[in-house]
């Protein structure tokens, strides 16, 4: 479907847009084959591009102070999404009246958070009343849509690559995103499994939403994903995006990825410049990039590549840190915002099947 054909969505960030709790509106920003973003609420940022605030790029996405001023300047609106994944998934207070205001405008409501729109009682009476939907895309399957682990995942000749960081919140789903592109222009079939909510909201066809899936079929929903990806559409690789990190104390995560999904290669996110988990010092220290690559290879995966988030450092900085990592670790070191991915594409290729055109 091409992008004029595509539901028109506003995206919610109010106040946060600058922020790591925005990055679902960041993704939708950077890119979805689901929606339209016709423009985002944010009245500490209306007036710019959304594009420039995050990474200065101009993307024709406007930020508007409310919904009433957007609604008079990019016209028809089907859907409003919230664009923030906040610690726990609590919904924050100053969107409410957001919602409330899109609601009375006939707009739907899509929501990412764990805090479910349907159980509150006056939103939907609200959107009963106004004939519009309130769609919690983070609630749990239920027990006869979820699969159990069965093996299967062995049976899937293609290469598995697991996109997996140091931390939250490092743009692990856009460099998944970038070399599956990557691939595209390379000429090899790279499919991407999502894993949260972000991933749907742009466009994924496989994958499921880690965080709210019953522990027992995690392992199962990785595999279902990953070979019914592979089984139909004849992919000659699968990226896995990876969720939080190995060793975050908030939510371990990335073992499952390595061990139920099989991924034998992993691309592995750093923030250079962030120290401790979650920026918080309370939780811990962030290990060193070398411990998290003896980490992983102890799992059974091949870190193949590093992919660095420069986030607070100048240019000069992020070209040091990868001449530093690249020496030190001897693969390549992507800088996907500065120099995008494609360094890492004759590393996959030799791991590919298929030969080289």
């Amino acid at each position: 479907m091409s992008e004029k054909h595509l539901p028109a969505a506003l995206v919610i960030s109010e106040g946060m847009l600058h922020t790591d709790d925005a990055k679902t509106a960041h993704g939708l920003i950077r890119g979805t084959e689901r929606f339209r973003i016709a423009g985002l609420i944010d009245s500490l940022h209306a007036g710019k591009d959304a594009g420039e605030v995050l990474d200065g790029k101009h993307r024709n996405i406007p930020v508007y102070a409310n919904v009433e001023e957007a609604l008079q300047q990019a016209g028809t609106i089907d859907y409003c999404i919230i664009g923030v994944a906040t610690v726990g998934g609590i919904l924050p207070p100053v969107f409410l009246e957001i919602i409330r205001t899109c609601i009375n405008h006939g707009i739907s409501i899509v929501n990412g958070l764990h805090d479910y729109l349907n159980d509150k009682p006056e939103l939907v009476a609200l959107a009963k009343e106004k004939g519009v939907s309130l769609i919690d895309i983070r609630k749990p399957r239920k027990r006869e849509d979820l699969h159990f682990w069965s093996a299967e995942i062995f049976s899937v000749k293609a290469p598995i690559i697991a996109v997996l960081g140091t931390d939250c919140a490092l743009g692990k789903r856009t460099t998944c995103r970038m070399v599956r592109e990557a691939c595209a222009k390379a000429g090899m079939h790279a499919e991407m499994i999502y894993t949260g909510q972000t991933g749907w909201l742009q466009g994924g066809k496989y994958g499921f939403i880690f965080d709210s899936t019953l522990n027992d079929f995690i392992s199962g929903e990785i595999e279902h994903a990953i070979v019914s990806c592979w089984k139909e559409t004849n992919a000659e690789l699968i990226l896995l995006e990876g969720q939080s990190a190995l060793r975050n104390p908030s939510g371990p995560c990335g073992s499952e990825f390595l061990v139920s999904g099989n991924a034998k290669l992993t691309i592995l996110v750093h923030a250079p410049k962030r120290l401790h988990f979650d920026h918080l010092p309370e939780w811990g220290e962030i290990p060193s990039v070398r411990s998290e690559v003896n980490l992983i290879k102890a799992y059974g995966s091949t870190v193949i590549a590093l992919a660095l988030n420069t986030s607070h450092c100048t240019e000069e900085e992020a070209y040091a840190f990868q001449r530093a990592y690249e020496k030190e670790l001897g693969i390549p070191v992507l800088l996907p915002l500065q120099e995008g991915v494609e360094a890492v594409i004759p590393v996959i290729r030799s791991h590919m099947k298929t030969p080289t055109p």
